[in-house]
């Protein structure tokens, strides 16, 4: 078994659905040329700008200038530093992504970009994923941070309209990534992602949370606030902005959890970023960040946000269960149940899942739910009355496994509307109400396919439009001037021949350097990464 293989294996199913094969040979011999021009400049560049594990961090994690990294070295690597890594294609939920980082497990997109789009992509790309997030890995607090931050993201809880705009950023960059894309689709996907964040109605937890990671994980930087240093993966993977974060044009400010109260625009260098005093300093800005969210708040606040967000969403009561289901009406109560808890009665729309510890007692519910919150017991069968300190009354009969039927109820001598037949669920108090199902195994195993990545065809369609829109007579090219420096036999006319057949070519500079290289006209990036 590969390392890649042993790391698959131990990934829950419904993360392992996102997870594809590397396909190394698919790699063209422009795509290899890709990496190294990046990784030669960025690495040059970086030497004294960038977090001083950088270089170190590249080694460690299996990363190399010369070829695009095998993810089956980088996992021999990463399993010594306690992380490993999957490739997987494009965008992928962020549920998924948090997840799969609060488990240290990197996704990396197999994909690279192409030479067009060098300076910078539109879409995820090993590049990035790689050669930007990985080094630094190789400092153990910061690898434990990205652990906890990719935890905080997946417990904190996304709105509908976030997962509009999901959808939207996905379909633009596989769109803008397709070569046979026409200037009317790419403006229609653009006026799609504006659509979908004019349709925001507020700014939810999770939107908060990925600006966090934005300003630290991908667009960080570190030290002295007069002259920091770059640790980002967005700032460590992109020769443009590497080049100009460091300038007087970009405002730098001490890192403090406003961060996560500040937007940002992918399409465009960044005018402002935030310095972190150490790796130290990323945790102080976490916890305070982490103590505003429902996860950590629970009660009114909790059940407020997952019902303004109109997404599944989950409660841990205070016996320790977890209820799984859509928050979708909030009944007030005469006086406080708890600290922090006047809601006498919370709606949730089915399908329900009831569990412990994120492990599933049951099968779904396809009915509804309702959580009284007061003193009291459900006896397991039989009929049963139960009378609140909120003013919350119930009656009706138990059929077992807390469902019920015949349900009747008043709130503070109000009758209310009630679901005949739900399930009823008791507390004292509401410690937590977190993001997504509490068991996304058993969730995905039985709701999986409503909610299934569909992206992929688009994503391949793409892939392979990209490998067409290469001339046959330019990989050829590209085969052997790759094959010349693999094998090191330098054909002074040839490589002349080789020179002037790149005039037929004229957009395509990256080929002309290579060969440039190979004559000894530039230094090598080896070279270069060495002067």
């Amino acid at each position: 078994m590969t390392p890649t293989e042993r790391t698959l294996a131990r990934l829950p199913a419904h993360l392992r659905r996102y997870v594809v094969a590397q396909d190394y040979e698919a790699y063209t011999p422009r795509d290899q040329a890709v990496w190294r021009h990046i990784l030669g400049q960025l690495r040059e560049h970086l030497s004294d700008k960038a977090h001083p594990v950088y270089l170190e961090g590249l080694e460690a994690t299996g990363i190399g200038a010369e070829a695009i990294p095998s993810l089956d070295e980088m996992n021999e690597k990463l399993s010594k530093l306690g992380w490993a890594c999957v490739a997987v294609r494009g965008f992928i939920p962020p549920a998924v992504f948090t997840e799969l980082q609060a488990l240290g497990v990197l996704a990396i997109a197999a994909d690279i970009r192409t030479h067009e789009h060098i300076q910078y992509t539109p879409a995820p790309d090993i590049v990035h994923e790689s050669a930007g997030h990985a080094p630094i890995i190789a400092n153990a607090r910061y690898a434990q941070y990205l652990k906890a931050v990719g935890l905080v993201g997946f417990k904190a809880i996304a709105s509908v309209e976030d997962q509009a705009v999901f959808e939207a950023i996905r379909n633009l960059s596989v769109v803008k990534e397709d070569p046979t894309a026409t200037e009317e689709e790419i403006a229609h996907a653009q006026a799609r992602l504006e659509a979908a964040n004019a349709s925001h109605r507020y700014i939810s937890e999770s939107t908060r949370a990925s600006r966090l990671y934005w300003w630290t994980a991908e667009y960080g930087l570190i030290g002295d606030l007069k002259h920091p240093r770059i640790y980002g993966a967005g700032l460590l993977s992109s020769i443009g902005e590497a080049k100009h974060c460091l300038t007087s044009a970009v405002h730098k400010l001490p890192l403090g959890v406003a961060c996560a109260d500040t937007d940002y625009d992918i399409t465009r260098m960044q005018p402002q970023l935030f310095v972190a005093r150490d790796f130290e300093h990323l945790f102080e800005v976490l916890a305070e960040f982490e103590s505003t969210l429902a996860w950590k708040r629970g009660g009114d606040f909790g059940l407020n946000e997952a019902l303004r967000a109109r997404t599944v969403n989950h409660l841990v009561l205070a016996d320790g269960r977890e209820v799984t289901g859509k928050v979708v009406e909030l009944l007030p109560g005469a006086k406080d149940v708890a600290p922090g808890l006047s809601t006498a009665l919370a709606r949730l729309e089915g399908p329900i899942l009831t569990s412990v510890n994120g492990h599933a007692l049951d099968k779904p519910f396809s009915g509804a739910a309702l959580v009284a919150f007061g003193q009291g017991t459900l006896p397991e069968r039989g009929s049963f009355q139960l009378t609140l300190d909120s003013g919350l009354v119930l009656e009706g009969f138990a059929v077992g496994g807390g469902e019920v039927i015949g349900l009747r109820g008043s709130l503070s001598g109000r009758e209310l509307t009630l679901p005949s037949m739900a399930r009823l669920y008791l507390t004292e108090r509401l410690p937590s109400v977190a993001g997504g199902p509490a068991d996304p195994g058993t969730w995905d195993e039985w709701f999986g396919e409503l909610d299934a990545f569909t992206a992929g065809d688009g994503e391949a369609q793409a892939r392979e439009r990209k490998a067409q829109a290469l001339p046959p007579s330019l990989a050829a090219l590209y085969t052997e001037v790759r094959r010349i420096r693999e094998t090191g036999q330098l054909a002074p006319e040839r490589l002349e021949q080789i020179a002037q057949a790149t005039s037929a070519f004229p957009s395509d500079w990256l080929l002309r350097a290579e060969v440039a290289e190979l004559r000894g006209e530039v230094p090598s990036r080896r070279e270069a990464a060495h002067a």
